[in-house]
């Protein structure tokens, strides 16, 4: 599931993958939750033993290195998306490696089916300047209002307080960890090795509003 590209360590990258065929990928809380376990726990240079974490809270993994530092997550029905640095050579495509092979294999088992689960390798974009990473930060995280109202981005806004109560309330994403609600999740990120507006989060809240908001008439 590897996938040819020159990643270089300390850059930006957007990763994304989603269901072969455009095929839902998550059909439960349960497999949210384990992908989110799996983000965390495969993020490390040592091997991953899945029954000897088992029942763990996702805080409470010991796991080695980290191959990558993940800033910003979002989990969709039928594909995800990755805001990651890499932090030491190969990171990246080790750990997609790890992440895919290990969820495909567990999804299949789960639905006793067979077959890839994913269209392809996962695809990345550098994130070559900051505009770029934050304009990804914001797109990341907004994405499961897509779920409540697929066409905001061409329709305008009516309720935008509903729209950003709804992503509070959307726990497989990382946006709940930026507006300070504690959780065990929160482990997956490395928030310190992002740019400093992603630590503040009056900072954060603008961005999210902004974009939520830019097609509002005046």
């Amino acid at each position: 599931m590897e996938r040819k590209f020159n990643f270089a360590v300390g850059e930006f990258y957007h990763i994304y993958n989603r269901g072969n065929n455009k095929s839902d990928i998550f059909l439960t809380g349960h497999d949210r939750q384990r992908f989110q376990k799996l983000l965390y726990a495969c993020n490390s240079t040592e091997p991953v033993v899945f029954k000897t974490i088992q029942g763990l809270p996702l805080d409470k993994i010991v796991r080695g290195k980290p191959l990558v530092s993940i800033g910003a997550y979002c989990l969709m029905p039928n594909h995800f998306h990755l805001l990651v640095r890499e932090v030491s050579e190969g990171g990246i495509s080790a750990f997609l490696s790890k992440v895919l092979t290990a969820y495909s294999m567990y999804f299949n088992k789960k639905n006793e089916r067979t077959g890839k689960l994913f269209e392809g390798p996962f695809r990345a974009t550098h994130v070559g300047n900051d505009e770029y990473l934050k304009y990804l930060f914001s797109y990341i995280h907004l994405n499961p209002v897509k779920l409540i109202n697929p066409k905001w981005k061409e329709e305008r806004i009516v309720d935008r307080v509903g729209a950003m109560r709804y992503l509070k309330g959307y726990h497989f994403s990382s946006y709940v960890d930026y507006v300070g609600i504690s959780r065990p999740e929160q482990a997956i990120l490395s928030r310190s090795d992002f740019p400093e507006y992603f630590n503040e989060f009056k900072e954060f809240e603008r961005f999210i509003a902004e974009w939520l908001s830019f097609n509002e008439e005046e």
